[in-house]
């Protein structure tokens, strides 16, 4: 088999400080290139770093896939909105270094999270994808359980036009399990 069509052997595990600079990396391609993402200046590494330790403070995951120690993408989960009614929903965001496209790693990224946030007893994950046009995201997502539940047509502006997002959802379990903590509304800050 050509080695570029190929699966390749990742691993997937926590993200580290070091891993930093190669996920601002793959994060700048999709903010100067695509509407994935709705920002329009790239973060600098420091603000990644911030974001990460944002996520990994309230006890989410932010995970990486790597082979032979080079990130190949990245892929977190931040609460959904703050308000407390929401603390069991998260959403999630990937991103895949553009010369791996397409050969599984958003696959095992999403399908890692998702298992992990099950196992935190979050109960729901939203995907907010920035342009309708992204069908690949789409379909990733398609393919993991999530249903398209609808379309926010023209909210954003970027690269000079209107651009949607799409809105899909997926259950992470049953809803009669216990709370995991005791449904008491955790802190915010």
């Amino acid at each position: 088999m050509n080695r570029s069509s190929a699966p390749l052997p990742v691993v997937i595990r926590d993200a580290a400080q070091h891993d930093m600079a190669a996920i601002q990396a793959i994060y700048s391609f999709y903010v100067t290139r695509t509407a994935a993402s709705f920002e329009e200046t790239p973060p600098s590494v420091a603000e990644m770093e911030a974001r990460r330790e944002r996520i990994c403070r309230r006890g989410l995951p932010f995970l990486v896939a790597e082979e032979k120690g080079e990130v190949l993408g990245y892929t977190y989960a931040g609460p959904f909105r703050e308000r407390s009614a929401y603390r069991y929903t998260v959403e999630d965001s990937i991103y895949v270094a553009p010369f791996v496209v397409r050969r599984g790693i958003g696959r095992l990224l999403l399908g890692a999270l998702v298992d992990r946030c099950a196992e935190l007893g979050y109960r729901q994950m939203i995907a907010v994808i920035g342009d309708s046009a992204n069908q690949s995201s789409i379909a990733l997502h398609r393919s993991l359980g999530f249903g398209q539940e609808g379309v926010l047509r023209g909210v954003g502006l970027k690269f000079d036009r209107w651009v949607d997002v799409v809105i899909m959802h997926r259950s992470l379990g049953a809803d009669d399990r216990p709370l995991p903590d005791g449904g008491k509304a955790p802190s915010l800050v």
